[in-house]
């Protein structure tokens, strides 16, 4: 059921004298001004978002507030008594120049610049901010529009007639009107859609950070498992021609007669299982390449010319991790979460608002003329004012329930924000372990391939004078070959593992800052551990000696960040973090 819009129409030039008119006027503003009064006191739709107090405290707008959820994060790192691991807070604007590689660095900014992933989400970041201005287009006249028109009318001539009538047979008419409409923001509808487009704005440009987040690790991982297949690659070769080299041997001693050719074909069996691995490691190589092209935003094409040769990147030994509760301001996916979450919370009160009656005006004004010379004369004008309203009185089953769906909507994603906080707290601390255990593997392995290497020279002089048999060479070979592919791939892993840590914090993003935080900034700090002498008692018989220390922070929430947003194409965002709600 619904009560025509048209009910209060005062149609210019018609009606009674001007007093009556205004006195209709005035029942029509007190039926109307009753009529909220009614509906506030009664708080028939929803009492709980939509008393009369609340309604007037929120500022005129119906529907709750929006919170911040709770969210569970540790008081502490895990690793956090590791004398390699620091709360000291720091930049990580440009992490990636943490590692000293200047091709990395290129990497990363050609990555960047060049990235259709990244460039994507832009492009969504303006589509959102385009919706937003749609949306605050609302709380003015919604439809405004200018009409002409001609019209020729011409009666027949056996119409009847009433006598005394002066109509003409065929005359013209030409009208010039302006309309609008406009419904008027009662209850906070328009205000709220706004405040969720707001929302959802901040929340595209989280996204895009997360985006460049992932990208910049990406890159770095990519790197850093190209530059581990090379050094792999390399040992793998070098074994192939030790293993010629005692293959050789053998097949001189068997010519000779001083072995069997059981020694021949177990030399042969090592250097075959040797070479094998050759191939293996060049196309995971080319398939890491391919993925770098892509990463890149470029056709695949053997890139390892322009890499040049380097090493696996050099990871500082230790990392600062700030404090735990900092993920809640520093990763990108955290606070596109919450961000939702903000969003939702405001289109309940959008959903609440339907409950009410919408109030709005109608109005027309334009001119009537028989002859367009005269269309604009002041007494041809004409006008209509139309005040009214709309109530679904008899659909509050639908209303209600959608009312529910949003609440609904909103416990989840807040929900999905605290298991984000949650998986976030999660990385970090895979990203620690990994990152300290590969260094403790490695210095292990690494004293496991110098033995290796020193029992294999020891062992093909023993076996060229006849002192041990091939057995123990094709033992000691074998096991060169699996320490030095191990040594390798965890040297590569404890540069993996920074990486992981600093895409856990959720640093990088600050390169679309410019140069002032982004991509000319300085590498992260290095910060000297204590000396030795002034370590705890129970510390200083540690194989470890004492090490530096990489401070990692990302950029305090309050100085940033997307009030300075410009991506490639310049598109400035504002943004309110942590919006206060009112009570």
């Amino acid at each position: 059921m619904r009560f025509p819009d048209n009910e209060l129409q005062i149609a210019a030039g018609q009606g009674g004298p001007p007093h009556r008119k205004f006195q209709g006027r005035v029942t029509a503003c007190a039926c109307i001004l009753g009529l909220i009064l009614a509906v506030l006191a009664s708080s028939s739709g929803c009492a709980t978002y939509c008393s009369c107090r609340q309604w007037f405290c929120n500022g005129f707008k119906v529907g709750p507030n929006y919170l911040k959820p709770a969210a569970p994060v540790a008081e502490d790192w895990i690793d956090s008594a590791d004398r390699r691991v620091s709360s000291n807070p720091s930049h990580d604007a440009a992490w990636w120049q943490t590692f000293k590689d200047p091709v990395l660095n290129r990497l990363v900014k050609e990555a960047y610049r060049q990235n259709l992933s990244l460039r994507e989400a832009g492009m969504r970041v303006l589509k959102v901010r385009a919706e937003r201005a749609v949306i605050a287009g609302s709380l003015l006249p919604q439809s405004q529009s200018v009409n002409g028109a001609y019209t020729r009318t011409q009666y027949s001539k056996f119409l009847p007639m009433s006598s005394g009538t002066s109509i003409p047979r065929a005359f013209d008419n030409w009208t010039l009107s302006s309309d609008l409409l406009w419904e008027l923001d009662f209850w906070g509808r328009f205000r709220r859609a706004i405040e969720a487009a707001d929302a959802d704005l901040d929340a595209s440009v989280e996204n895009y950070d997360d985006i460049l987040v992932l990208l910049v690790a990406e890159v770095a991982t990519t790197y850093t498992n190209i530059r581990t297949l090379q050094q792999r690659l390399e040992y793998a070769n070098n074994n192939v021609k030790i293993q010629k080299g005692s293959l050789h041997i053998t097949e001189v001693q068997f010519e000779n007669g001083a072995v069997t050719e059981v020694d021949v074909q177990q030399a042969t069996l090592s250097l075959k299982r040797t070479e094998a691995l050759i191939p293996q490691f060049e196309a995971r190589l080319r398939q890491h390449n391919n993925l770098l092209c892509f990463l890149l935003g470029t056709p695949p094409r053997d890139m390892l010319p322009e890499l040049g040769p380097a090493g696996i990147p050099t990871a500082p030994p230790g990392v600062a991790l700030g404090i735990p509760c900092e993920l809640l301001r520093r990763r990108p996916d955290v606070r596109r979460a919450e961000r939702l979450a903000a969003a939702q919370s405001a289109r309940i009160g959008v959903a609440v608002a339907d409950l009410y009656p919408h109030f709005r005006i109608r109005g027309s004004i334009g001119y009537s003329s028989g002859k367009l010379s005269q269309l604009l004369i002041p007494n041809h004008n004409n006008g209509v004012i139309s005040p009214g309203f709309s109530w679904d009185v008899l659909n509050y089953g639908r209303i209600k329930n959608n009312v529910l769906v949003q609440e609904a909507e909103f416990q989840a994603l807040a929900l999905g924000y605290q298991n984000v906080v949650l998986q976030a707290n999660t990385e970090v601390e895979d990203g620690v372990t990994s990152f300290l255990n590969s260094q403790d593997a490695t210095l292990i392995l690494e004293e496991s391939v110098t033995a290796a290497d020193r029992a294999l020279q020891l062992t093909l002089i023993q076996y060229r004078e006849g002192a041990v048999n091939f057995n123990r060479v094709f033992t000691i070979q074998d096991t060169l070959v699996q320490q030095q592919d191990a040594y390798a791939s965890s040297q590569g892993d404890i540069a993996l593992g920074l990486i992981s840590i600093y895409r856990s914090l959720g640093g990088g993003w600050q390169i679309r800052l410019g140069s002032n935080q982004g991509e000319n900034s300085a590498p992260p700090e290095v910060i000297p551990s204590a000396p030795v002498d002034e370590l705890p008692p129970d510390q200083m018989d540690e194989k470890l000696p004492a090490l530096p220390k990489v401070s990692l922070r990302s950029i305090d929430h309050e100085e940033d960040s997307r009030k300075m947003i410009t991506f490639d194409f310049k598109t400035p965002i504002s943004e309110e973090e942590d919006r206060p709600a009112t009570n």
